[in-house]
């Protein structure tokens, strides 16, 4: 199984990138897209394509054109939950989860802390009640999740910490913390975990030409349970797919038998 994590950055602008021919050539069984920026029908309408996928939507209701998640899956799973069932965080269409018969497949997109870090204690708060949410199902069988979490946890994970060091969203203490947590919790980083000392990005700001310098940071995901790690065959970062200021990212996971 080929898992893929992209945040898109709005796909119907994507779609005028030809989401659908890049999608085709990455060759994922499973695709799990983040800031989606679209409402359920308009995502439908976009990825029609896509026609050997199922497709789960999740959107913002709190914000049109905002946040939205998707997942596209060749395999049908045995049962699809939207959010995670907590009035403070269910309005913005940031969780999708996919049941199927080893593991759960949770899709985030996880909240920025903002220009000036004004949603900074709302993402100490987020990244509790994820946690939470995560062992909850890991309590039932294991659990991969993958997206956009918004934070760099360690300074080899983007280009210059010093200098955003408690400064920029998504390389605050706060939320390296916060992602400490789940790893400090039992899940593993699958990429730090095959990789040590690689450095990778997923992300570039559109500013500068950052992109084209390598200015980057690494802030889309896959964590697994431990206990999955002997099926984790390959983890992948993919720099060379443009259309969004992310790169996809993945793993290949080994199914057992």
């Amino acid at each position: 199984m080929k898992l893929i994590s992209w945040n898109v950055n709005g796909i119907r602008a994507m779609m005028k990138k030809d989401f659908s021919g890049l999608a085709n050539t990455l060759q994922a069984d499973v695709l799990c897209l983040q800031e989606t920026k679209a409402s359920v029908e308009q995502v439908q309408s976009a990825l029609e394509s896509l026609s050997q996928y199922h497709l789960y939507a999740n959107e913002s209701k709190a914000k049109k054109g905002y946040s939205g998640t998707a997942i596209l899956t060749k395999t049908l799973p045995l049962s699809v939950a939207y959010n995670m069932d907590m009035e403070a965080h269910d309005h913005e269409g940031r969780v999708i989860a996919l049941e199927y018969a080893g593991y759960y497949l949770v899709n985030v997109y996880v909240p920025n802390a903002g220009q000036e870090l004004v949603r900074l204690d709302y993402r100490q708060q987020w990244d509790h009640d994820f946690l939470a949410y995560l062992k909850a199902l890991e309590s039932k069988k294991p659990v991969i999740v993958c997206g956009d979490f918004n934070v760099a946890h360690q300074p080899i994970d983007l280009a210059r910490p010093q200098a955003n060091y408690n400064k920029s969203a998504g390389y605050t203490q706060i939320e390296i913390d916060g992602f400490g947590n789940f790893l400090n919790s039992g899940l593993v980083d699958t990429f730090r975990h095959l990789h040590p000392d690689e450095i990778a990005y997923t992300w570039w700001s559109f500013r500068m030409n950052a992109r084209s310098k390598n200015i980057g940071w690494r802030i889309d995901y896959f964590l697994v349970s431990a206990s999955l790690l002997p099926q984790i065959r390959e983890t992948l970062i993919l720099p060379d797919y443009l259309g969004s200021d992310h790169c996809p990212v993945g793993i290949s996971v080994r199914e057992t038998e």
